[in-house]
């Protein structure tokens, strides 16, 4: 019934039903999909036993509204079932096409104005952790200082990258969550100094120009105004002009594909075996081709050539250190201010499955290798 449900029926004659990777999976023998538009009613139907099973992706859902008697009782089973899906880089993502932005010191000072530990506190309920790397949650992920190996690859480029990508750990700036963020302001204004921009009264102006610091975040999703309202009220306190814009996503889509923007939230989606999207997403060459992945416009030889090593890797052990040496390069660039992430599924089902005591490391939550209890 298109647009309402979708029912799959088990073939019973399955001719790989003994292989040893099916052994133990696809044990229903009628599964029906229900569509919802309206996600509050879709979980009132889940509440009320309409179907059996829910996957859920809002944190403020999850803590708010997922109670009541068939919750008390255990008829209901609510669980975070953890996971180690690589979960990439979700973050604003900066243009560096736009000339006001192509001061390393002012994209780091947008970072410092984005206060993540009040965003998680009061809008998220503690659930999620704040993002330091491009390939966040993964053994691909820059952590410590650069090891041997990785020193091997960076060390030929010293001169051209920050000098924090040899001496520093990543940190994102971090805040004890109280909404008094004035010790990271007070860093941004002094970076902010540093550059072509200085304060004329409360407001930042170009040194030679006196033109206003005044730039666009964009966004397609309402949702989002509760986390971006806040973090442009701290960027106002440096006496940037920060307006938000929303627009439907058919508009979206053909400002993304023209580089026609000054700010997003996006996300940069990693494996556990990156290869070639890494140069969709950070070749020089793609960052003026129309419509590619190159959001950012990053445009860095040394950047270029690591994700050619990436790429030509033989090994694990070689795919783990270009990886770890490109994060650190992208992270002390600070061409996104990152984001958080979360690394567990948020699961409710009503209490009439069993299923395995090991859940899959990767991918989703085996659900298909559950089964109907007796």
């Amino acid at each position: 019934d298109p647009g309402k449900t979708a029912v799959f029926k088990r073939v019973e004659d399955y001719w790989a039903a003994s292989h040893p990777a099916q052994i133990g999976t696809y044990n229903f023998d009628q599964l029906t999909v229900e569509f919802y538009r309206d996600q509050t009613v879709m979980l009132e139907a889940f509440k009320g036993g309409r179907f059996d099973y829910r996957l859920e992706s809002s944190s403020k859902r999850w803590a708010t509204e997922y109670k009541g008697s068939a919750f008390t009782n255990g008829k209901i089973v609510k669980q975070e079932i953890e996971h180690q899906n690589p979960t990439g880089m979700q973050a604003f993502v900066i243009n560096l096409r736009r000339d006001k932005f192509q001061d390393p010191r002012i994209r780091q000072a947008l970072n410092y104005a984005f206060d993540f530990e009040w965003t998680n506190k009061h809008l998220f309920y503690g659930a999620y952790a704040r993002t330091n790397s491009f390939f966040s949650n993964s053994d691909l992920a820059a952590k410590g200082l650069p090891s041997k190996a990785e020193l091997k690859l960076l060390d030929p480029y010293r001169d051209e990258l920050p000098a924090e990508v040899f001496t520093e750990e990543y940190q994102a700036p971090a805040t004890n969550g109280d909404g008094n963020n004035r010790r990271n302001l007070r860093k941004a204004i002094n970076l902010l100094k540093q550059s072509d921009w200085t304060f004329e009264g409360t407001n930042l102006v170009h040194k030679t120009t006196g033109k206003p610091f005044k730039f666009e975040i964009m966004l397609y999703s309402k949702d989002f105004e509760r986390v971006v309202l806040p973090y442009v009220a701290n960027l106002q306190k440096l006496g940037m002009q920060v307006d938000v814009r929303l627009v439907d996503t058919t508009n979206y889509i053909r400002v993304l594909q023209e580089f026609d923007f000054d700010m997003v939230i996006g996300s940069f989606p990693q494996s556990n075996s990156p290869g070639n999207e890494q140069r969709d997403y950070w070749y020089s060459e793609f960052a003026d081709i129309s419509s590619s992945r190159n959001l950012i416009g990053i445009k860095n030889p040394v950047v270029d050539k690591l994700i050619d090593k990436v790429i030509s890797a033989k090994t694990r052990e070689e795919l783990e250190t270009a990886c770890q040496a490109m994060d650190r390069v992208l992270l002390w660039n600070h061409y996104v201010v990152p984001q958080w992430h979360i690394s567990s599924h948020r699961v409710a089902y009503w209490n009439k499955f069993e299923r395995p005591e090991i859940t899959p490391l990767y991918g989703d939550v085996g659900f298909f290798s559950w089964w109907m209890k007796d």
